[in-house]
């Protein structure tokens, strides 16, 4: 099993999803692509890890439901007790602000802007997220042992991430033109 499997398996613990709805929950950890998840819940659903439903719909194709399995639950709580592998991160963008010294100032700043642009979307969508996570929790913070918990925490941990990317971002700005304030 990969770290997707396990995703996956998380995520189900919530609650049964689609396999479409498991590609939009993934975000939080990673990129995951629709031909990386549908053969990962055949192969989790043959290991008995999980289930599925087929759910009639009508003007639109039928979906299938994954549910995790006690089986599933088991193999994701030993997993969780095992210590992570080191975290790996690939940025593109972090390879062209290595290399800024070849770029235009005017390219400079724009790959800057852009970058502060998409957090403070990604940032606001984040804090809806958190929001709703709150509201699904009676309009508390969830506890510990809460299924909202891990959701919650880990959301927190992206905000606060996006919100000092922005930080970072602006910082290099100053530097770039420190005539120009934004």
């Amino acid at each position: 099993m990969n770290g997707l499997s396990y995703a996956l398996l998380a995520m189900l613990v919530r609650k049964p999803c689609s396999g479409y709805e498991l590609a939009k929950m993934m975000e939080v950890f990673w990129q995951a692509k629709h031909s990386q998840i549908y053969p990962l819940l055949a192969k989790l659903e043959e290991q008995a890890l999980l289930t599925s439903e087929n759910v009639e719909q009508t003007g639109k194709p039928n979906k299938k439901i994954y549910h995790i399995t006690d089986s599933g639950r088991q193999t994701l709580k030993n997993w969780t007790s095992k210590s992570p592998a080191l975290p790996v991160a690939r940025d593109e963008f972090l390879i062209k602000a290595y290399a800024l010294s070849l770029s235009e100032l005017s390219t400079a700043k724009r790959l800057f802007h852009d970058r502060i642009a998409y957090y403070q979307t990604t940032s606001e969508t984040r804090k809806a997220k958190i929001a709703s996570i709150i509201e699904e929790s009676g309009g508390r913070v969830p506890e510990f042992g809460e299924l909202q918990f891990g959701r919650y925490i880990v959301h927190n941990r992206k905000l606060k991430m996006e919100e000092e990317e922005i930080k970072w971002c602006n910082w290099v700005l100053s530097l770039l033109d420190p005539a120009d304030t934004n």
